[in-house]
């Protein structure tokens, strides 16, 4: 491999880190100090994870056209979220090493180009086991897409602005998620359900214009790019796997507890993600638009969430923030199943403090997981943890699968707080990083 050092870029565009003079105060403080380079870095991770988001949604939004049209039953239709998660974990793994051996940038590309095709794909799956490969594969790139662009501009931003930057990045979920509930909405109104589950798959190639803006604008940072050339195999599993000795501390604690946090708020949350749609259609009998305009308010709350938890994550520290919202959301999963029916207005109402927290304790996982873990094996370590998470926490939205036709969706959905719990735990094992520097 060539040890060539990468071009120098020119003195106004390539600060080697955050432009630590540009100003610092207001709401947007944090986007001057990433300078240019920066928030390019920023606008692909964003777009990257907006269109992950979106191309997630088309199937649950479409899960009961699906179950209707393939003759499912509701752990069939649950397998669909498990095998997605599951598989994810593979994808992150691998998007992990690659990025830490080719680059954030081209690892960034490769998982939205896979995560793109199988959504296409899924569309024009004949019968359900074709579909359920397609989704499976799908979830190689959904796997790796967060992890990478995490990283990328976490190895841009400041320390003092590392949680509200990463907070800015997570909440492109919410957009991508409000865009397909649009389209969702108008395909939902227009065509059959028999076609429309299709053309919502099919709308996945969008993130195909996104990879040309990346390839042409966006690089890695100066520091990371350095650190590749100088030892080109980096990014090897062993190394977040080695316990610690006397003289020198390992990774194998941080790994562990890393993985256990990611598993309980990704088990949380997947479960509300996966069965809310359904639970506002079969239990509380809205039509498609009601459910549009359910799903709105919880989607606004989750926008404003991830922005505010984003900028707590930097004021109360890491571990403060994800514990304060744990707590929280496991107290709204348990309340927003157990309103009384008939009381959809109170429904409507919660669906927005639900969003809120439950996006809230995802802002500090970019920031918190890339200052885990030294640049060496930062893709690594944490595309492996957070994706395994993933896979784990894909046990939560199958067993309200299983259990919904015995307890009924909303029942079941306690298994969401059981997650928050687990996460909750989680933080006993591992450090408070605000205010590291990325090394």
């Amino acid at each position: 491999m060539s040890t060539t050092p990468p071009p120098t870029a020119p003195a106004t565009d390539a600060p080697s880190g955050p432009d630590e003079h540009a100003a610092d105060d207001g709401p947007l403080g944090w986007l001057h100090a990433l300078g240019p380079r920066g928030r390019r870095a920023f606008a692909g991770a964003f777009g990257g994870y907006a269109l992950d988001s979106y191309d997630y949604f088309t199937l649950p939004l479409s899960m009961v056209a699906l179950a209707a049209y393939f003759g499912l039953d509701s752990s069939q239709t649950g397998l669909f979220t498990t095998v997605t998660l599951v598989v994810s974990a593979v994808g992150g793994a691998v998007a992990g090493v690659i990025a830490d051996r080719v680059g954030r940038v081209k690892a960034l590309m490769i998982t939205v180009i896979t995560y793109a095709v199988f959504t296409v794909a899924c569309g024009f799956a004949p019968n359900y086991e074709t579909l359920l490969v397609f989704r499976a594969l799908q979830g190689l790139g959904f796997g790796g897409e967060w992890a990478v662009g995490a990283i990328l501009v976490a190895e841009y931003a400041s320390p003092r602005h590392r949680g509200r930057t990463l907070g800015a990045i997570q909440s492109s979920w919410a957009v991508g998620w409000a865009l397909a509930v649009i389209v969702y909405t108008l395909v939902f109104q227009f065509l059959g359900d028999d076609l429309a589950w299709r053309v919502m798959f099919w709308t996945g190639a969008l993130p195909a214009l996104l990879v040309i803006w990346v390839r042409r604008r966006v690089q890695d940072a100066p520091e990371a790019a350095a650190e590749r050339q100088k030892n080109p195999q980096n990014g090897t599993f062993a190394t977040i796997f080695k316990p610690g000795t006397a003289d020198a501390p390992g990774l194998l604690r941080t790994t562990i507890f890393a993985g256990l946090l990611s598993t309980g708020v990704q088990g949380g949350y997947y479960t509300l993600a996966t069965w809310v749609p359904t639970y506002l259609k079969t239990e509380r009998g809205l039509s498609v638009v009601g459910t549009g305009g359910y799903l709105t308010f919880l989607i606004s709350g989750a926008f404003l969430g991830y922005l505010t938890g984003g900028y707590l994550t930097d004021k109360l520290g890491r571990k403060r923030n994800i514990l304060l919202f744990a707590v929280l959301s496991a107290a709204g999963i348990l309340t927003y199943a157990n309103i009384p029916s008939g009381a959809n207005t109170l429904l409507l109402v919660l669906g927005f403090p639900l969003g809120f927290c439950m996006s809230a304790i995802f802002s500090g996982f970019g920031s918190f997981l890339s200052e885990l873990y030294p640049t060496a094996v930062r893709g690594t370590g944490q595309g492996f943890t957070y994706n395994t998470g993933r896979a784990v926490g894909a046990v939560f939205p199958t067993l309200v699968g299983f259990l919904a036709d015995s307890w009924g969706v909303g029942g079941a959905l306690v298994f969401g707080a059981i997650g928050y719990a687990l996460a909750a735990l989680a933080l006993l094992g591992l450090p408070e990083t605000r205010g590291k520097e990325l090394q």
